[in-house]
């Protein structure tokens, strides 16, 4: 049996999947490995392109029919998470202006925290790695920054204006969850409770040999050294990902029902799979 995975060309995902792709684990399938930007994967998601993908908290809420959660594998953001950056210093909590937001994609959980906190701005996509280049050269006024954007936005001298783990947690007091892994739905119950030991068993193989996951991640590091891309890979695979916990269930739930309220779509079921 060949299950087709993908997930996004960053270091925390690399990071996460590392046993599972290098043969560090025993596997009952093969796998064929798809690695796209996050913003494509939600899109081919609506297609059910792949057994399992990594997708965007925020995308999952309009792909409840085609796939089930995976209770390992969740980027969950805990004291970080996106941030808006600009040149210059603007209040961002009080826009009602249309100033022009670089975003790394409308399906993104950061573009849906971003619609929760701020009133009216004008979103301009583009791909996640483009963005800090065009806040710098004035292209447009700010950027949600995600991934690593998020620890190397100094380096192209700029300020961040709004973090939004900060909004969330003023407002929640939960973990911020903002990616997760999920399998096709039509799969059999086995062939997805198989997967799911195995990611579980990735992840905690990386957990327990983190420079040597690192190494691997380094492919997917753009320009970061390994001491910054531990870091960063770590900030997002960590025991939320191991295991999804009751507070980070709560947290998909609060962010899909302050949607909800804001009318923004209404709140879907959160189907998971556990061992």
């Amino acid at each position: 049996m060949k299950l087709v995975i993908a997930h996004t060309p960053d270091a925390d995902d690399a990071f996460m999947f590392y046993a599972m792709v290098s043969g560090k684990i025993p596997l009952d399938f093969e796998i064929e490995h798809v690695v796209e930007d996050i913003e494509m994967l939600n899109k081919k998601a609506f297609n059910a392109e792949f057994d399992v993908t990594a997708i965007s908290v925020h995308a999952y809420a309009y792909l409840v029919d085609k796939y089930r959660i995976l209770s390992t594998g969740a980027s969950v953001g805990d004291g970080y998470g996106p941030i808006v950056v600009a040149r210059e210093d603007v209040d961002l909590s009080n826009l009602t202006s249309n100033l022009a937001i670089a975003v790394p994609g409308k399906l993104t959980t950061g573009y849906l925290l971003l619609r929760l906190a701020v009133d009216k701005f004008k979103a301009i996509e583009m791909k996640f790695d483009e963005i800090l280049r065009a806040v710098k050269t004035g292209k447009v006024d700010a950027g949600l920054i995600i991934h690593e954007g998020q620890i190397t936005y100094v380096k192209y001298g700029l300020k961040k204006v709004f973090d939004l783990w900060e909004w969330w947690y003023e407002n929640t007091k939960l973990p911020l969850p903002l990616g997760i892994n999920v399998i096709r739905r039509k799969l059999d119950i086995d062939v997805q409770k198989k997967l799911l030991r195995a990611l579980r068993e990735s992840v905690k193989y990386a957990l327990e040999n983190p420079d040597e996951a690192t190494r691997y991640a380094m492919i997917y590091s753009r320009g970061m050294d390994f001491e910054m891309t531990k870091k960063f890979a770590m900030m997002y695979v960590n025991r939320y990902t191991l295991e999804m916990s009751e507070n980070v269930k709560k947290g998909i739930e609060k962010l899909y029902r302050m949607a909800e309220e804001k009318g923004l779509f209404q709140f879907p079921s959160i189907d998971l799979v556990e061992i």
